[in-house]
């Protein structure tokens, strides 16, 4: 584990300052802490490194490979791990859509989402062991420190999901082995703590950071405590924790701050983050600190100018587009048949294939590929706290939840009258829809231990993943190896995954 969380705090202090003078008189290879920690304001620049670190290639790990953009290439990673989303042929995310490159130990798949979230939190347990003792003013060191540790929280949700298998709410305490668990800037070497530990630590996190009720941030490129109330949500949903599901989303909800956009916001890219309501935080990289070829909407925007993009539209689950009602908003972010007249693109370089999305687009239109990458949305908040109302027995609250949504979205919706399984897999329809491209998918089959079934979709290419079209639910595959690079350096790791 010392190999990724040392991984040098100047990295991100360097991305994020603004002083020569600091730059010119350090040495490139190391840092004094005293030196980084002495005034809240560079605790902040720190801080602000990580959230660059969230969208930003970093080639010394990944080989300059252009579909790791940070942590939205991780969400584009599972993305193609699913049935949902698609493509035509054998390409980039191939290794990662047939199921192969996660198991192997020396592959750059799980060594990138390794790597990027522990050096997420190798970075916060930096700040949060040291910004206490920074001049400046309490109300930033707190801000800060509350910031950090929400990130903190943020990257052992995914870390535990990817690593370890599925928390299992009927089999408390969940004993199986998770994932290294430093909680502290001095902590290495660590052997792996069990699934209930790292969930525990968690939830502590996110509780401890709402407790503080920092509300104040920059902008929604940052963390403040509704975001942390709808992680919150998020993780009490994945430990079918429905009670506290329903609280932490009802609260984002109820708060008012985070409206459903407009049809006309709907349908305009999902690319900036402060002109759509419903985005709570999302990556936003500017000009100047975006990688044009290889950020996340180079990857899936459809009019974005790269090699990927022109070739390999990404494609719905045709099987799934045939059930969105035809006055449902959301049904206009595909093409079943695409054609100059409805669906028009840059040039006639790009493929036009059935079913492309048009969900994503880049935020200039003949400019570098690149968008505000959407994290939390509110209409998660509504299919969280639809689906726990739905299995905590209160099914009338899961059908007005989710008509709230519905009603927004299409204007012909009626409220659903299903109830048991039937209202469970309605709620669930709505979210592969709703989410779709935005990293859930797969995430969700393996909490709901549901099987892989790609042969349902039409569309579906199986020469795209190397013909993998099933995965049972429960299989080894759902779990990631753990980095060959951690086993050898890390005594204390124990055994690897099955």
């Amino acid at each position: 584990m010392k190999k990724y969380l040392i991984l040098s705090i100047l990295f991100v202090f360097i991305i994020s300052s603004c002083s020569k003078d600091y730059l010119d008189t350090k040495p490139t290879d190391k840092v004094d802490g005293e030196s980084v920690f002495n005034t809240v304001e560079n605790a902040s620049k720190l801080l602000n490194g990580i959230y660059r670190l969230m969208f930003q290639r970093t080639e010394e790990v990944t080989s300059n490979q252009q579909n790791k953009p940070g942590v939205g290439g991780i969400l584009l990673n599972v993305e193609f791990m699913g049935e949902d989303l698609g493509i035509s042929n054998n390409n980039w995310f191939s290794s990662e859509a047939s199921w192969n490159a996660h198991r192997v130990d020396n592959n750059i798949v799980p060594q990138y989402v390794y790597r990027t979230f522990y050096r997420m939190i190798g970075n916060a347990n930096n700040i949060i062991d040291n910004v206490d003792a920074a001049i400046g003013a309490e109300s930033e060191k707190v801000r800060v420190k509350a910031e950090a540790i929400t990130l903190r929280a943020y990257a052992y949700t995914y870390l535990v999901q990817f690593f370890a298998k599925r928390y299992d709410a009927t089999a408390k305490p969940n004993t199986q082995p998770g994932i290294p668990l430093p909680l502290s800037s001095g902590d290495s070497d660590m052997p792996r703590a069990s699934v209930e530990e790292v969930y525990a630590a968690i939830i502590k996190d996110l509780e401890d950071v709402i407790a503080l009720n920092v509300m104040v941030r920059e902008n929604k490129s940052h963390i403040n405590a509704l975001v942390a109330k709808a992680l919150r949500a998020r993780v009490a949903l994945t430990m079918q924790d429905y009670p506290n599901a329903i609280k932490y989303s009802k609260e984002v909800i109820d708060g008012g701050e985070f409206p459903l956009m407009s049809e006309a916001a709907y349908l305009s890219g999902f690319n900036n983050a402060p002109n759509l309501s419903e985005v709570m935080w999302a990556s936003m990289p500017t000009e100047d600190q975006g990688d044009t070829f290889g950020s996340f909407f180079a990857q899936i925007a459809y009019d974005a100018n790269t090699s990927f993009m022109r070739a390999n539209p990404k494609r719905i689950n045709s099987a799934l587009y045939d059930q969105i009602s035809e006055s449902d908003i959301r049904k206009k972010l595909w093409e079943p048949v695409p054609t100059s007249e409805n669906f028009p693109l840059p040039s006639t370089a790009f493929a036009r294939q059935a079913y492309m999305s048009r969900k994503f687009a880049v935020k200039v239109v003949g400019g570098p590929s690149l968008g505000d990458v959407p994290l939390v949305r509110s209409a998660e908040m509504y299919l969280i706290l639809a689906e726990a109302y739905a299995k905590n027995g209160q099914e009338e609250e899961a059908q007005n939840t989710l008509f709230q949504l519905n009603s927004v979205r299409d204007s012909n919706a009626k409220k659903s009258i299903k109830t048991g399984p039937a209202l469970i897999e309605e709620i669930l329809f709505n979210r592969r829809i709703e989410l779709w491209g935005e990293g859930f998918r797969w995430l969700d089959l393996k909490r709901l231990n549901l099987p892989l079934n790609r042969t349902l979709v039409p569309n579906f290419v199986s020469a795209s993943v190397a013909g993998v079209m099933e995965i049972p639910a429960g299989d080894i595959r759902w779990q990631f190896l753990i980095p060959r690079l951690e086993m050898e350096a890390n005594p204390n790791i124990g055994e690897q995954n099955p």
